[in-house]
């Protein structure tokens, strides 16, 4: 009976094995293949071509000696800090109050939404124009009679990675509302019910019963927010060009540059494979935890 149950088994919706066979040969050739041979090539001397002239771990030496890219990383850093932090507690802030029921919510919701289905060069190029000292926010504030005012950080080597993170905020921080949102309302009515009958002040509310209970809705916002920033690439070209001088460059653009404007294979895939490294990081933790409260329930 058992050996007559395989065959069965083995051909148990064939139709759908076989409809998933392209996407799984997809995902062998083209994800993983691709990934390992871009693995194999930073460790190779590639100029224009690819070539197998293996030279150990000189790509990676000679990148974190290379002051451009400790730059970038520096900057990703602070990119990275300032808008998972700030991204994070605005959002959740903004669906506290979304979630009160207030009026037009759905008006409001789009608003906050709709930066998020732009595109980041027009988010760059939005923000380049509000921030350009020309005629931006210094512009206007001059024009109001305050002609001592000065703001203009695209211009400033020690502030242009802020004004980065200023457009990001802007453009991801709906996202990170709308997720929050959906946690809240996932929340069960009768634990707000008991906390106003209890006499628990609503910040502790939040601090000490919601927040916990959001965990995954918290996880996943950091997960995806953390995988954008360290692919930023768009935004800081359309903003700020990497400048003024390497000020505000990030490594997904030192990448680009290496790979395609000088010519150097071995170098960008170098950097391209600490991205990776970089992603992978934050991604198995979070799917370890995924799969271990899977399996609890």
């Amino acid at each position: 009976m058992s050996h007559a149950a395989r065959p069965n088994t083995l051909f148990k919706n064939l139709n759908a094995k076989v409809a998933a066979v392209p996407m799984i040969a997809t995902v062998l050739i083209v994800f993983i293949g691709c990934t390992l041979w871009t693995v194999v090539l930073s460790f190779t001397s590639s100029r224009s071509l690819p070539e197998l002239t293996f030279v150990g771990f000189d790509q990676y030496t000679r990148l974190f000696n290379t002051p451009r890219w400790n730059v970038s990383a520096i900057n990703l850093g602070i990119f990275g800090v300032f808008t998972l932090v700030f991204s994070t507690v605005i959002g959740f802030i903004l669906a506290a109050l979304m979630d009160q029921k207030i009026r037009f919510e759905g008006a409001f919701r789009t608003v906050f939404l709709y930066p998020y289905a732009l595109s980041f060069i027009v988010t760059g190029l939005v923000w380049q124009w509000i921030l350009t000292p020309t005629f931006g926010i210094q512009r206007v504030v001059r024009d109001l009679g305050f002609e001592t005012f000065t703001f203009s950080i695209l211009n400033d080597q020690r502030f242009a990675i802020y004004a980065v993170v200023i457009a990001g905020l802007w453009h991801g921080t709906g996202l990170v509302m709308a997720l929050m949102l959906a946690g809240l309302r996932g929340i069960d009515e009768d634990i707000w019910k008991a906390s106003r009958v209890d006499g628990i002040p609503i910040w502790k509310t939040y601090l000490f019963i919601v927040i916990p209970m959001m965990r995954p809705v918290f996880i996943t916002t950091i997960v995806l927010v953390s995988t954008g920033i360290v692919r930023v690439y768009d935004l800081v070209v359309a903003l700020t060009g990497g400048g003024p001088g390497n000020a505000s460059e990030v490594p997904a653009k030192y990448v680009y540059e290496f790979m395609f404007r000088r010519a150097n294979l071995g170098q960008g895939l170098a950097a391209s494979t600490i991205m990776l490294t970089t992603v992978l990081i934050i991604i198995i933790p979070w799917a370890l935890m995924e799969y271990r409260g899977g399996k609890r329930k």
